[in-house]
């Protein structure tokens, strides 16, 4: 597929890029975090990312895994862990190459958006033993998640609001934390927009390319939740020219809370398919 729909449409794993993207008037010191903040933060093979919500299950965007070749390993807390299968999601698709030809030949990226809006990219990671050394995350599974402020965390390519970021990378950096106001969410997807100041939070971020399938967390009870994961941006204009991350982009993320029945039927055995 070629590398250029994917770097400026999604946050995926070998043709994405953005961990968390910053305010241009913050210094970037505020945003990073020891690993030891978000240890069931998954780091997929080269770039993007899951979230251990069970001691054997992990949870990641299904466009992270590899396109060619078995998923192995993931990395969790710097471990090396073993994978058994992966689970995707029937309702997920990938995207047409004829669909993604017209959009480098137009420039004009309206059909991949209404095509990534209906499909379910969503997979969940058995691993061969469970992790004892991480706590999992529970799901926040709610449904009120529009207006609530949401933590993003990420180590993917980073930049800032004003100048958005380099869509050729590096899509691995160090471990940022930013906050957004969830604007919306409905069936599969939560979204939010990354405010200009003085408008934006005093720590507000997006997540960008190399950070598909990263935690969005929604604090519940004094705990914080993974209500969704990193997956694809709008870009407006021309996205030959365009720089993704950038203020007043939207980041559309998958919603847990609409998955948490079939993610239930997955850990529990009652759905056997996988690969």
């Amino acid at each position: 597929m070629p590398r250029f729909a994917w770097l400026l449409l999604l946050l995926a794993v070998s043709f994405s890029a953005s961990a968390v993207v910053i305010r241009h008037d913050v210094d970037d010191a505020k945003y990073r975090i020891p690993a030891s903040d978000f240890p069931a933060l998954v780091d997929m093979p080269g770039e993007g990312h899951g979230v251990l919500i069970a001691p054997r299950w992990a949870v990641t965007a299904a466009h992270t895994l590899p396109m060619h070749s078995r998923l192995g390993q993931v990395v969790i807390d710097g471990q090396p862990r073993e994978v058994e299968r992966v689970v995707v999601h029937p309702g997920y698709r990938t995207l047409p190459q004829a669909l993604v030809d017209q959009t480098m030949a137009s420039g004009e990226a309206m059909l991949i958006v209404v095509f990534l809006a209906g499909s379910d990219d969503i997979a969940l990671i058995e691993l061969r033993q469970p992790v004892a050394d991480v706590a999992p995350v529970a799901l926040y599974a709610r449904g009120d998640e529009p207006g609530r402020i949401a933590q993003i965390v990420g180590k993917g390519a980073t930049g800032t609001g004003a100048a958005g970021h380099d869509p050729a990378g590096p899509n691995r950096t160090a471990l940022r934390r930013a906050f957004n106001t969830v604007t919306s969410a409905y069936d599969r997807w939560l979204c939010y927009v990354f405010d200009e100041p003085p408008a934006a939070l005093p720590l507000e971020g997006m997540l960008g390319n190399g950070d598909s399938g990263g935690a969005v967390l929604i604090e519940d009870g004094g705990q914080w939740r993974v209500a969704g994961l990193g997956s694809w941006k709008v870009i407006a204009g021309d996205l030959r020219t365009a720089r993704p991350g950038r203020y007043g982009q939207t980041a559309c993320n998958v919603r847990l809370g609409h998955y948490a029945g079939w993610i239930e039927e997955v850990i529990s055995g009652r759905t056997h398919a996988g690969n």
